[in-house]
C-alpha cells in the first residue's frame, strides 16, 4: 500500500455526517504504486508461482470473512447499500468468488500441445502457453466497490499479474481495507497490490497513460469509458471496459403481470438504481400499460426509501449531493419531454442525506433521453409494446447491450425472446445470472470484454506460441 500524509473526508450519504479520513493520494504516490508494481512483476517470482498465488487468494477471502461484520458495516455507511444486499453482491458473493478464481487458477491448463507438424517443410513441436499480462490498472467505481475491486483483483491476482487499484473518491474505505488485509493477513508480496486512494480527479488518466502499465481495467460510465480507450491509445496497451446501461424488462402478454410488475419494481429501485445493470426500462404489453403503471407504482410507493442499515430496507440513500443533483436534472427533463410521475419524482422527505423516492416516469416513447440515457438513480421508465417483435425492438433501440430481463407464461416463447436482445446478460423468468462462474459484460456501447468467468480470467492473460525445431 502506498501511503501520504494528506487526507480527505468521507461521508455518510444516508447522514451527512462524517465517518472518518482517507489518505488522498496525488501524481507522486500514484508513481510511486505503478513503479511497485512494475518491478513486483518484472523483479519478483510471482508471476511463476502459481502455488504461491492459489495460497495468497485462499488467504485474502479467509480474510475478508473474519472481518466480515465490520466490513459489512462499513459498507453500509460508507455506499449506502442496504445491508440485506451486504449478503449477496455486496460482500459475501464477491468474497465467495475469490476461492473459484483460486481454484481455476489451479486447474487452469496453462500449456496446450499442439503437437509436432512440418510447416514448409520444417518439423517442429509446438506449444500455446498462457501467461500474465503483466502490471494491471484497476479503475472501479462506488456502487459496489467489494464486487467490482474483487473482480478485478481476484482473476488478476490468479493469473500472474500485479495491479494498481485506483479505487472511488466516493468509497476509499472499501478498498484501502483490502490493502491492509493484504499487507497485514496474507503472504502477497510487497508490490503486487498497490490500493491508491484520493480526490485528484487526473489520477485515472495518469494511470491509464502511464507506459509501464499494461493494462487498463476499468468500470463506469460510458462517457470516462471512451477516454480511457483515448488515453490508452498511444501506448497501445489492452483495456477492458465495463460501462454503462439502460436496460428493459420485458414482460410478455401471457406473464402474471402482477408478479412480473412487482419484481420490475423492486430490482429497479435496489440500492436506489444504482447499477448498471439494473433494468430501468420497464416494457408492457400496451393493452394492460394502465395496470401496469398502478402495480408498479404501487410496489415502488409501498417500498419506499429507508435506513439502510435496517434489514427491510431495499431503497437506500444515493451516493452524494452531486449524484443527487443529476437524478434531479433527469428528473425536470422528463417532465419537459411530456413524462409524469406515477409516484415519486422528488426528494425524500428526510432531514438530512441524498435521498430520492421511488420514481415511475409515465408518458414518454423511447426516443426521449430519460428512457435512453442512464440516470444511476430510483427511477423507472414504463413504456407500452405491441407484441414480442416490437418488444424486442425497442430494447434493442438502445445505445447500450448491457442486461435485460423477459417475463412470459410460456417459458420457450420468453427464452426466444431473451436470445433475440442484443445484451450480455438476459434474466428469464427471474433467473440470477450474477455468479463467479458467469461472463459478464455487454454488447455495443455497454463495454469491451467481459468480467468474471473464464472468460473474465482470460482477459488478464497473454497468448505466446512457442515452436521448437526437431
Amino acid at each position: 500500500m502506498v501511503h501520504t500524509d494528506r487526507r480527505f473526508e468521507t461521508i455518510d450519504p444516508a447522514t451527512e455526517e462524517l465517518i472518518g479520513e482517507a489518505a488522498d493520494a496525488g501524481p507522486d504516490e500514484l508513481d510511486a504504486a505503478v513503479g511497485a508494481a512494475r518491478r513486483a512483476f518484472d523483479a519478483t517470482g510471482w508471476a511463476a508461482d502459481l502455488p504461491l498465488r492459489v495460497r495468497c487468494l485462499r488467504q485474502l477471502r479467509q480474510a475478508l470473512v473474519r472481518h466480515g461484520d465490520e466490513l459489512r458495516d462499513l459498507t453500509v455507511r460508507e455506499v449506502g447499500a442496504p445491508r440485506f444486499l451486504t449478503y449477496g453482491a455486496q460482500f459475501d458473493a464477491p468474497v465467495a468468488d475469490l476461492g473459484w478464481f483460486a481454484d481455476l487458477a489451479e486447474q487452469y491448463a496453462w500449456t496446450r500441445d499442439l503437437g509436432r507438424a512440418a510447416p514448409m517443410g520444417m518439423t517442429s513441436d509446438r506449444q500455446v502457453l498462457r501467461e500474465a499480462v503483466g502490471v494491471v490498472g484497476a479503475i472501479t467505481p462506488w456502487n459496489f466497490p467489494h464486487q467490482i475491486n474483487l473482480a478485478k483483483l481476484g482473476p488478476a491476482l490468479a493469473a500472474g499479474n500485479t495491479v494498481v487499484l485506483k479505487a472511488a473518491p466516493d468509497t476509499p474505505w472499501c478498498a484501502a481495507v483490502l490493502g491492509r488485509l493484504v499487507a497485514e493477513e496474507t503472504d502477497i508480496p510487497p508490490g503486487v497490490v498497490n490500493v491508491i486512494t484520493g480526490q485528484d480527479p487526473g489520477l485515472g488518466a495518469r494511470l491509464v497513460a502511464d507506459p509501464r502499465v499494461d493494462m487498463i481495467s476499468f468500470t463506469g460510465s460510458t462517457a470516462t469509458g471512451r477516454e480511457v480507450m483515448r488515453g490508452a491509445a498511444d501506448t497501445l496497451k489492452k483495456v477492458f471496459l465495463e460501462l454503462g446501461g439502460k436496460s428493459a424488462f420485458i414482460v410478455l402478454d401471457d406473464a402474471d403481470l402482477a408478479k412480473a410488475c412487482a419484481y420490475a419494481a423492486f430490482t429497479g429501485i435496489t440500492h436506489a438504481g444504482q447499477g448498471c445493470a439494473i433494468t430501468t426500462r420497464l416494457l408492457v404489453p400496451r393493452a394492460r400499460y394502465d395496470e401496469a403503471v398502478e402495480r408498479t407504482a404501487g410496489t415502488m410507493a409501498k417500498l419506499g426509501v429507508g435506513d439502510p442499515g435496517d434489514d427491510r430496507t431495499v431503497c437506500g440513500p444515493v451516493i452524494s449531493g452531486r449524484q443527487r443533483d443529476r437524478i434531479e436534472s433527469h428528473l425536470r427533463l422528463a417532465v419537459e419531454e411530456g413524462g409524469s410521475f406515477a409516484t415519486g419524482g422528488r426528494r425524500a422527505d428526510r432531514d438530512r442525506g441524498f435521498w430520492i423516492e421511488p420514481t415511475l416516469i409515465t408518458g414518454l416513447t423511447n426516443q426521449s433521453r430519460t428512457a435512453r440515457e442512464e440516470i444511476f438513480g430510483p427511477v423507472l421508465v414504463i413504456l407500452p409494446h405491441d407484441g414480442d417483435d416490437d418488444a424486442v425492438r425497442i430494447a434493442d433501440d438502445s445505445p447500450y447491450g448491457l442486461s435485460g430481463a423477459v417475463h412470459g407464461g410460456d417459458l420457450d416463447r420468453a427464452r426466444a425472446v431473451a436470445r433475440r436482445l442484443r445484451t450480455g446478460t438476459v434474466s428469464v423468468n427471474g433467473g440470477v445470472w450474477y455468479a463467479a462462474d458467469v461472463p459478464f459484460g455487454g454488447y455495443k456501447q455497454s463495454g469491451v470484454g467481459r468480467e468474471m468467468g473464464v472468460a473474465g480470467f482470460e482477459e488478464y492473460l497473454q497468448t505466446k506460441a512457442i515452436a521448437e525445431g526437431v
